[in-house]
């Protein structure tokens, strides 16, 4: 049997880092010593791996992954990734990464039953044909958070590749074939906010006091989702898939802005992230964002992440720091020290609609489990 090592790879802050990012960061570290205890049961040798701020590229650390564990299959992800996964899901990926599947139905719980920890699913992901060579396995080849692969994948030749979402692609123009798992909603959630440890139902170890406002929106944005006479605007990189959940588990109207789905995958050359609703603030103000919306809709869930990349940029260095990105989840404006992000924040929390603040999971994967169940 092909033996396989798990890398989860856990990003620290440099120093002076806030309060919030400091509890989310503590958040993710428990996240991955449970994916980790997790894959060691399914038959990994499972490591954490601190990544510090200018450390080694992710290209990098998958190569010398590879070269350390000559034969071996590789799971790698972040830790912050797949915190609603199954053991049956990592035994999935541990068996991919040995060089075998389980033939089970994508998006079935180990007895063949739908698991009850599935939201409604998403559109499944092409089923894999029997093929003599191995096949990698993530949880979704689009928007990657965990990679399976297994040995002999040629990793040794991977470019400087910024992150998981580019190994997808590379490995299937290698002739590797890449299956996902798109089929199970529970593995599309990633935390990239405290906003998103709270959707996920985990404990985000802080205040309450800190999370409600959040959660009083949250709230009545699910109580507007009941309603047959109100409609929800949902902006940013939201998908088909989310959309279609809307409508046909809310009573509401669903207004969409779908837009700059693949902004953090770019490519050199590429027209810089443009966002409508940024235009608009471009041209009003950020503090005007209360009252835009509310003559749009009775509530909205905002993907900020767009909002600041058509701002600063792609590159997350030119934003706002990350205590300020989630204070703006929380709806914390007198936390934020960046004037836009402030106003912006301080205008969405006193509008006369509830407006919720985030990034991809807000307005993805996390969406329809917040409707369902609240905010954590």
């Amino acid at each position: 049997m092909t033996r396989v090592v798990a890398i989860i790879l856990h990003a620290v802050p440099g120093p002076g880092g806030g309060p919030l990012e400091l509890a989310f960061v503590a958040a993710r570290a428990r996240n991955a010593d449970r994916q980790a205890e997790g894959l060691e049961a399914a038959g990994a040798r499972a490591r954490v791996e601190e990544v510090r701020p200018g450390g080694a590229a992710f290209g990098t650390r998958l190569r010398m992954a590879a070269a350390a564990a000559p034969g071996e299959g590789i799971v790698i992800l972040g830790s912050g990734s797949i915190p609603l996964a199954t053991a049956a899901d990592l035994r999935d990926l541990v068996s991919a990464a040995a060089g075998r599947r389980s033939q089970r139905r994508e998006g079935e719980g180990a007895a063949g039953r739908r698991s009850p920890c599935d939201e409604p699913e998403a559109p499944a992901g092409r089923r894999s044909p029997r093929h003599e060579r191995a096949t990698a396995l993530t949880n979704n080849r689009y928007s990657a958070d965990v990679l399976a692969i297994p040995a002999g994948s040629g990793l040794e030749e991977l470019p400087e590749v910024a992150s998981d979402n580019a190994v997808p692609r590379w490995l299937a123009d290698r002739g590797v074939p890449v299956d996902d798992l798109r089929s199970r909603a529970r593995l599309q959630l990633d935390l990239d906010s405290p906003l998103d440890v709270a959707i996920a139902g985990l404990d985000i170890g802080l205040d309450q006091a800190d999370l409600a406002p959040a959660r009083a929106n949250a709230t009545a944005v699910r109580s507007v989702a009941q309603d047959p006479q109100s409609e929800i605007l949902v902006a940013g990189r939201s998908s088909a898939a989310t959309i279609r959940w809307l409508e046909r588990h809310t009573a509401s109207r669903t207004r969409a802005l779908v837009e700059e789905r693949g902004f953090r995958t770019s490519r050199p050359g590429q027209r810089p992230p443009r966002s409508t609703l940024g235009f608009l603030l471009d041209r009003d103000g950020p503090d005007a964002i209360g009252t835009l919306l509310a003559g749009l809709c009775d509530a909205a869930v905002i993907d900020t992440r767009v909002l600041l990349a058509h701002r600063h940029g792609p590159d997350e260095a030119g934003w706002p720091p990350a205590e300020d990105r989630f204070a703006s989840d929380l709806l914390l404006a007198d936390r934020i020290a960046d004037p836009w992000l402030r106003a912006l924040t301080a205008s969405a929390a006193a509008a006369r609609i509830p407006i919720l603040l985030g990034g991809h999971t807000l307005v993805g994967p996390g969406l329809p489990r917040l409707i369902r169940r609240g905010l954590g």
